[in-house]
């Protein structure tokens, strides 16, 4: 049990820690149950032992994100020896392998959207918290995927204007497949039935007959293909670099993430 000045837990606690566990109340029990008090209970500590790596719960929303790109960065760099390889859409018979730069953003996004279906309740914070921080004030999390996709995008022979460009296309559909992902909760997952399982069977036919036609579409919906997809009819209708040099001198590791 912790001492109740909690002294016996500070010298453990860090930040990284703290967030970890912040994640992890989030993932179980939403948002709405963090605060720095629950969030303290948890690590056995009072809350005022908080407050040294995080001044207060909108510094600690601020936090979640750190975490949320930290985990996208580490995911990449552990993964990094299958840069470029293989998706579920780049198999044999698929049809031609796509440019490497074109690869590494289908494997940035599957992982982002990995770490967001992991963490469902912070997705929201990720799309929105960092509009209201400077670029130059986000976390270093974020600044270095930031970095690494247009260090891709460099390398791979873009000029800065539209690789800028095709970096605002590709993080804004990113984000926006996922929010429009989330938006389809289950109402009763362990209903067969998709209207029942869906909800939609509430809804009045008259009134909404072609969302309610659309339930078996609904019900079959794959994420990760239909965010492929829209990436690739999207990369297709910009401007492609002059030529595919991306992996010739980029980092070693197979990633640019430091």
């Amino acid at each position: 049990m912790a001492e109740p000045d909690g002294s016996g837990k500070r010298g453990r606690l860090s930040r990284p820690l703290v967030l970890a566990a912040a994640v992890s109340l989030a993932d179980r029990e939403g948002l709405a149950a963090l605060t720095m008090r629950r969030l303290a209970a948890d690590l056995g500590v009072e809350s005022m032992a908080l407050y040294r790596y995080t001044p207060g719960k909108e510094a600690l929303l601020d936090g979640l994100v750190e975490a949320f790109f930290a985990e996208v960065n580490e995911r990449l760099r552990s993964a990094a020896g299958s840069a470029g390889g293989p998706g579920p859409d780049d198999r044999a018979g698929a049809g031609a392998a796509p440019p490497a730069w074109r690869a590494e953003l289908r494997r940035i996004a599957r992982t982002f959207a990995a770490v967001a279906h992991a963490h469902p309740a912070i997705l929201p914070l990720v799309a929105t918290r960092p509009l209201t921080v400077p670029m130059a004030r986000r976390p270093e999390p974020v600044l270095r995927l930031t970095e690494h996709i247009l260090a891709v995008l460099g390398r791979a022979g873009f000029d800065d204007a539209t690789a800028l460009a095709v970096y605002r296309a590709f993080v804004a559909w990113n984000l926006g497949s996922l929010l429009v992902d989330k938006r389809q909760v289950v109402d009763n997952p362990e209903e067969p039935e998709p209207m029942l399982r869906l909800g939609l069977h509430r809804l009045p036919a008259a009134d909404y007959p072609r969302l309610r036609a659309l339930v078996p579409r609904l019900a079959e919906y794959d994420a990760e293909r239909e965010l492929v997809a829209g990436l690739d009819s999207l990369l297709d209708g910009l401007p492609g670099p002059p030529g595919d040099s991306f992996y010739a001198d980029f980092h070693s590791d197979g990633t640019g993430l430091r």
